[in-house]
């Protein structure tokens, strides 16, 4: 089991910047893909990022929205996983989610929400305009 607790969100103008931390518990946070999503009132979940690593290397992908703003990284000896929001827009404000899934999950599939298996409880990230 494993748990994911987000932190870092809040208010900010838009072309600000934010960073979002988001803490696991666990022994093996090393072995868990990683990844970002967010939800808009009244939008479905959208995918933000998301990270792997094999033990050798590490794949990253984005959604297109965020691509060339936004940053994800890991670090596996702090079990947390960092999402840096750059540039930021009105239409970034969400909740956004912290999520993880066992196993190393192929790049192709990082957008994919059912591939994740533990959610945290989100934290709000609001852009004023």
């Amino acid at each position: 089991q494993v748990q994911l607790v987000e932190s870092g969100g809040g208010l900010v103008q838009a072309g600000g910047s934010l960073r979002l931390s988001c803490a696991a518990s666990g022994r093996t946070f090393n072995t868990y893909t990683m990844g970002w999503f967010r939800q808009a009132p009244g939008k479905e979940r959208e995918f933000v990022a998301g990270i792997n690593w094999s033990g050798v290397s590490i794949s990253i992908t984005y959604g297109d929205s965020v691509k060339g703003r936004f940053t994800i990284s890991r670090d596996n000896g702090k079990k947390t996983v960092y999402l840096q929001m750059n540039s930021l827009k009105p239409e970034d404000t969400a909740v956004y989610y912290c999520a993880a899934a066992e196993g190393v999950v192929p790049i192709v599939r990082l957008g994919r929400d059912y591939e994740y298996v533990y959610w945290g409880q989100g934290t709000q990230v609001t852009v004023s305009s």
